[in-house]
């Protein structure tokens, strides 16, 4: 059976930032036939659950892991080390895992792919990926955001 890394918040995990999850039925039908290997690179990071909001300024993540821009929580602490260590982490379990994809949680400052918050915390998007998705993308690993709002 193909194996493939899910943010953890998609398979019913509380680590959100706000202690919530965003399982959903769209997300267990895209799973279907498969085997999900659930991850938060947040908390592998280091972060804790509840934690501040945090967002991508100066890039994405891509932009981040070449030492470019930075994540920053809404309180203005640097949490840049977290989310690279926690991308790290992700890579190791998805090679560990055999996954050749990953289904992420949109819009998150890790997982995000396509589209990510601009960083003002307006609410406002803009192009660009997660630090975690960048990584995989960077070392073969298909990228897809999960289905759903």
């Amino acid at each position: 059976m193909e194996t493939v890394l899910v943010s953890a918040c998609l398979r019913g995990v509380p680590c959100r930032f706000d202690g919530r999850h965003k399982a959903s039925p769209e997300i267990e039908a895209a799973l279907a036939d498969r085997e999900p290997v659930p991850f938060c690179p947040e908390i592998a990071g280091g972060l804790t659950t509840p934690r501040h909001p945090a967002e991508l300024v100066g890039g994405d993540g891509h932009a981040v892991l070449d030492g470019t821009a930075r994540v920053i929580d809404d309180m203005g602490c640097d949490v840049t080390a977290e989310f690279v260590a926690g991308a790290r982490l992700a890579l190791a379990a998805a090679r560990r895992s055999g996954c050749q994809e990953a289904l992420l949680m949109p819009r998150s400052p890790s997982c995000g792919r396509g589209t990510v918050h601009d960083g003002s915390f307006t609410g406002r998007l803009t192009a660009g990926d997660g630090v975690t998705a960048a990584l995989l993308e960077r070392n073969g690993i298909t990228v897809r955001p999960a289905p759903g709002p």
